[in-house]
């Protein structure tokens, strides 16, 4: 699975911005031995809070795609993320619009790695957290990262999403 395209370039990303961990350590993607579809799998997974997982989530904004990477500990309030983007309507993306964007299917989308930048939100709930988690370009794949480096890597906003 490290093989795998999507894991390759989500390393890339990692890697060409100098993404690091809370001890200083190059951020590196691992492979479980299974697949983490929920925060909660994922936490269990890595004996870590739920709230250190960073979900990335794709949404529909008004046609252009919108990453929210939200703790694992609560949901995105999207009416609220709606209004503070002055957006008319947000909704979940479809799989094909995930993938289109991204390249990588739900349940493995990391914050980077995709074919073309999307703009993207970073829950301010993450910060409290000396390390996150986040996807890794496949369900089985993640990494350790901190809340300032995933702003920072992602080129994202933080915001209060839930």
């Amino acid at each position: 699975m490290r093989e795998h395209p999507n894991v390759i370039a989500v390393q890339d990303a990692l890697d060409s911005a100098g993404a690091h961990t809370a001890d200083d350590a190059p951020s590196q993607v691992i492979v479980l031995d299974a697949a983490v579809h929920t925060a909660a799998a994922a936490a269990e997974a890595l004996c870590i809070e739920v709230g250190q997982i960073a979900n990335s989530l794709i949404f529909d904004a008004d046609g252009e795609p919108l990453l929210v990477l939200t703790s694992g500990a609560h949901r995105v309030d999207t009416a609220k993320v709606a209004a503070a983007l002055g957006v008319a309507k947000l909704k979940r993306a479809t799989p094909e619009f995930v993938r289109e964007h991204t390249g990588q299917a739900i349940g493995g989308v990391a914050p980077l790695g995709h074919p073309k930048p999307v703009r993207t939100l970073v829950d301010t709930a993450l910060e409290q957290y000396r390390d996150i988690w986040a996807a890794g370009g496949v369900p089985q794949a993640v990494f350790p990262i901190t809340y300032a480096e995933l702003v920072r890597v992602t080129a994202g906003t933080p915001a209060d999403v839930a």
